[in-house]
C-alpha cells in the first residue's frame, strides 16, 4: 500500500515561515506530480499549488508569491517552502499524487493516487 507522509508542520507567528515535506516511505515514483491542498477547520478543502514531473508549477492565487514548491528527484521529495505566513493559513495541509501514479519499491509497483494524512500549520498573530 502507497502511501504519502507529510512533515514539516508546527505554529508560527504571523510573517513566519515553515518548510513542508512530502514522500513516499519504501516507494520511489520518476512520473507523477504532487498536489497541496489544505483544509481549515470548518471549511473546505483548497487546493495551494501543484507540481508535474516535468517541473510545471501552479499555484492558487491566495499563496502566489508566497509560497514556493520545488522537488528533490534524488530522493523524491515534494517541498512547500511557505513564506511570509497569514492567519488565515492555518489549515491542514496534505499532499495528494496525481491520478493513478506508478510507485515501486524493490519488489513491486503499484498504480494508486495515495494521500497523506496531513501536517497542522497553525499562524497565530
Amino acid at each position: 500500500q502507497v502511501r504519502l507522509v507529510e512533515s514539516g508542520g508546527g505554529s508560527v507567528q504571523v510573517g513566519g515561515s515553515l518548510k513542508l515535506s512530502c514522500t513516499s516511505p519504501g516507494f520511489t515514483s520518476r512520473t507523477c506530480g504532487i498536489n497541496w491542498y489544505r483544509q481549515a477547520a470548518g471549511k473546505q478543502r483548497e487546493w495551494v499549488s501543484s507540481i508535474t514531473t516535468e517541473g510545471e508549477i501552479s499555484y492558487a492565487d491566495s499563496v502566489k508569491g508566497r509560497f514556493t514548491i520545488s522537488r528533490n528527484k534524488t530522493v523524491d521529495t515534494v517541498y512547500l517552502q511557505m513564506d511570509s505566513l497569514k492567519p488565515e493559513d492555518t489549515a491542514m495541509y496534505s499532499c495528494v499524487s496525481s491520478r493513478l501514479c506508478t510507485y515501486c519499491s524493490p519488489t513491486l509497483c503499484v498504480t494508486s493516487t495515495p494521500s497523506g494524512q496531513g501536517t497542522q500549520v497553525t499562524v497565530s498573530s
